[in-house]
């Protein structure tokens, strides 16, 4: 489960603490990007953690479905693409947000998927016991649930640095030109 830890110093605690948010309006369009950002930064790797789990997920699930037809289907091994392809071509589940950023801790994220079967090995589920591979899903359902959670919550955050910057325009506190300025002086730099 994914905690949040009042007064942690990891990015996550930040972004869920209650003063992270709170008076939006006192700062500068400089500041709410940076915290913005930050958090945009935190959903990608929350939807990185998710998007691990499902396919994780899915792989236990075709197991236990090989087994309840009789184990005549074929190995998963045979039916990883097929698999791990159906999960990215099903239709998006959760905010359907388009992410431009990359992971930022993709190894610890895998590493703690990982870490939910234990000492099993997911790559050879056909060895797990009908018990573990229950087990699993279920550690496995129940991580997904929470990362998915906190990902709302966060996305929630993202949402209102969006409106207030969004606010700032349309009242004419900020504008495009200084922005573009900006953009073009970070990238003389």
């Amino acid at each position: 489960m994914i905690e949040v830890r009042p007064g942690g110093r990891r990015r996550i605690d930040r972004v869920l603490a209650p003063g992270y948010v709170e008076g939006l309006a006192q700062l500068s369009l400089g500041q709410l990007r940076e915290r913005r950002d930050e958090a945009a930064q935190e959903e990608t790797d929350l939807s990185y953690l998710r998007r691990l789990l499902h396919a994780r997920i899915d792989i236990v699930r075709a197991e236990q479905q090989r087994r309840s037809s009789g184990g005549s289907e074929s190995s998963i091994v045979d039916q990883l693409a097929t698999i791990l392809s159906d999960n990215a071509l099903r239709p998006a589940r959760g905010s359907g947000r388009h992410q431009v950023l990359e992971p930022s801790r993709a190894g610890d994220h895998r590493r703690q998927a990982e870490a939910l079967v234990g000492n099993s090995d997911l790559s050879d589920v056909v060895s797990l016991s009908d018990e573990k591979l229950v087990g699993t899903l279920r550690d496995y359902t129940e991580e997904e649930s929470s990362v998915s959670a906190r990902r709302r919550e966060v996305q929630a955050v993202v949402d209102l640095f969006n409106s207030e910057i969004a606010a700032r325009y349309a009242k004419g506190a900020a504008s495009v030109d200084d922005l573009l300025a900006a953009e073009r002086a970070r990238d003389d730099v």
